[in-house]
Parts: C-alpha cells; structure tokens; sequence
C-alpha cells in the first residue's frame, strides 16, 4: 500500500506554524516513514502535486490574491485540507489589519515607519499579488481540520500527523485544545 501523500504550503503568515512541526524533532522521522512528504515551503518542491495529494496543511492567513491562488490549488490538489495555527484558523495577528484602511496599513508598513528612509515605497509586482482584506482560510476554502495555537504545540501537530498518516480524521479538543 502506497505511503499517504502530505503537502504543506504557507500563506500570510510568520513561519512559527511550520517551525512548530519541525519542533517535532525526532519524531519526524516516524511521521517520514508512514507518509511520503511532497512539497512544502522547505522543500524544492513548492506546490502539490498535480495528480493530487491525501493531506494538504496551510498555514497562515488569507491577505493577497496569490494566497487566494495557493489557498484554492491546495484545496483542489488535496482529499484532506489542515488549516494549521491561529491565522488559518481565525485570521490571526494578520487580521489586525481589517481594522484600518488598506491603503493606511500599507503606507505605515512601507513608507512611514522609522526605520524607513525617503526611498521607502509600498512594494508593486504581479508575484506579490494584490493585497486583499485578511481571511481566515475556510472564508475562501472548504477546510476538514482545524489545527489552533500561535504557534500549534508541536506535540498536537505530531498527533495531528500521525492520525491523519493513519488515516484517521484527528479530533482535536480537551488537552490538545489550548493556546499558548
């Protein structure tokens, strides 16, 4: 029986998701010989593969039209979508933004900040994407599991994977439902 195939990808997000899974330390290697890891923001491989993978976990939150594009490729690509980490899941510090205008954010960001000097600009380029107000993953996506935590404990992400590696769906709740 062929290996459970997982793809991770991160959107507007601070990469703290992902450094937590690899705080999984050794048991990595565990979750490596249950599933075939594909591509991941770590890896050359950066996108799911076409003919589709089992797992697809997304990090971070919805704020460029470029996440919308990854955000709906994973969900196209994979049978089972992770939103991992307090920004997929509820939009996170990112959504902090919503509160003001976008163009306001985007000028205190680039331009007025006070490490900025005169030749600051707010950043252009069809690769960026434009700049969308911040969601939450299953705003733009259907999602199957919800991973919370700022970032995850490494311990939940390890259950997280090793059930999904087992092909069971994780319930996530009591002891492996807290913020920290």
């Amino acid at each position: 029986m062929a290996k459970p195939k997982i793809a991770s990808d991160w959107l507007a997000a601070c990469a703290g998701c992902h450094m937590s899974l690899l705080d999984i330390d050794e048991r990595i290697a565990e979750i490596a010989k249950l599933v075939d890891i594909r591509a991941t923001p770590i890896t050359d491989l950066k996108e799911p593969d076409e003919d589709g993978v089992d797992v697809g976990i997304l990090t971070g939150a919805v704020n460029l039209t470029t996440n919308e594009e990854v955000a709906k490729r994973m969900r196209a690509r994979c049978k089972i979508l992770v939103a991992m980490g307090d920004c997929a899941v509820f939009g996170g510090v990112v959504a902090m933004r919503n509160f003001f205008k976008l163009e306001e954010a985007l000028r205190r960001a680039y331009v007025e900040t006070e490490s900025t000097d005169e030749e600051g600009k707010i950043p252009s380029s069809p690769e960026l994407g434009s700049p969308t107000p911040v969601r939450a993953l299953r705003e733009v996506v259907d999602v199957d599991v919800f991973v919370p935590g700022c970032p995850p404990d490494p311990d939940v992400i390890y259950y997280v994977l090793s059930e999904l590696a087992q092909g069971r769906i994780p319930e996530i709740k009591d002891e492996k439902l807290h913020w920290h």
